[in-house]
């Protein structure tokens, strides 16, 4: 095993001077310095990233953009994400944004080397792309459509019309929806709830759609506790996440609502969580360990300037029928 020593000796320089290089530390002759990094490159000698990245002139850093309020089908998100961008030899920074602070964000990405960069958050701010755009940096979106970025998505329309549709197939006339604001899939999520009912000669009404600030569980029981105070006399929910759903099923027993007996529920992504919930959620199952792979495959061919045919890569979606949903009686 090739040791500092080694390179010491073949480059007739002391250990000191060749650490000293490695670690970009003290002034070195600049004729010695391209000495030591040529032995370091023959002999293939990579005692730490330092070492790495300076033969390499990369960091091998990949950032990942979150949220922070980041839900569970993020944290198992970024959990195939990191574990493929390892296998791939890079290691991560996390930058978590927080509600509407998205130039915090953005001026600790200035701060830091990276090779390039995973969205799961999406960023809104155009001061953003223009900095990506300036520093050439490979991006990839995970899990949402963004304009000038490669992405890796399901068709959110199109599966949030089939989770509606199995609704209205089951009898359901009066269905409510739960979803955040300010994101694109939740929107197109959103059209597609519209889509389904018009598509079933249903009326689009704007005022079945509840929009509350987070896609987490706690706002799903604030937008249940909104739809109860608007009607009553609704027969189902489709919740534009898995969590929201969790939220508002615990409302509805709270409330003395039987799911599905009363209310059948719906939910989007399929956490782990969905299939030992009481009842078991109905639900869009979106392909996690494929999207997170694909992810990291597709920045790591970015960043060795492999771009394919620079179409965002659309990946299947299955609907899951559990017991969260039954005919209207």
């Amino acid at each position: 095993m090739i040791s500092i020593k080694d390179i010491a000796k073949q480059a007739g320089m002391s250990p000191a001077t060749v650490s000293r290089v490695i670690n970009r530390k003290g002034n070195v002759n600049p004729v010695k310095r391209e000495q030591i990094l040529k032995i370091i490159e023959q002999t293939g000698y990579v005692p730490n990233q330092a070492a790495r990245s300076m033969v390499l002139q990369r960091s091998f850093t990949i950032g990942i953009i979150i949220n922070d309020t980041f839900n569970m089908f993020q944290r198992q998100l970024f959990s195939v994400i990191e574990r493929r961008l390892e296998f791939f030899g890079y290691h991560t920074l996390f930058f978590f944004v927080q509600f509407d602070r998205e130039a915090a964000c953005l001026a600790r990405l200035k701060s830091e080397t990276l090779d390039g960069l995973i969205m799961i958050h999406e960023m809104k701010d155009p001061q953003f792309y223009a900095y990506a755009a300036e520093m050439s940096l490979p991006i990839v979106a995970s899990t949402f459509s963004t304009p000038g970025v490669l992405s890796i998505h399901v068709n959110e329309e199109q599966a949030a019309f089939d989770a509606v549709s199995h609704l209205i197939s089951l009898g359901h006339r009066k269905i409510y929806m739960i979803s955040g604001r300010g994101f694109s899939f939740g929107r197109q999520r959103a059209e597609g709830f519209f889509q389904a009912h018009e598509a079933a000669g249903l009326e689009r009404n704007e005022s079945r759609l509840v929009q509350v600030p987070y896609y987490t569980a706690e706002f799903g029981m604030y937008g249940m506790r909104e739809c109860l105070l608007r009607d009553r006399d609704f027969s189902a929910l489709f919740a534009a996440t898995d969590e929201l759903a969790i939220g508002a099923v615990r409302v509805l027993r709270d409330e003395g609502l039987r799911v599905p007996e009363d209310i059948s529920v719906v939910g989007f992504d399929d956490i782990e969580i969905t299939d030992y919930l009481i009842p078991r959620l109905t639900t869009i199952r979106q392909p996690l360990d494929a999207i997170g792979e694909q992810t990291a495959l597709t920045l790591h061919k970015l960043i060795n300037g492999t771009r394919g045919n620079g179409a965002d890569m659309i990946l299947p979606y299955k609907l899951i029928i559990r017991e969260s949903t039954a005919r209207k009686m």
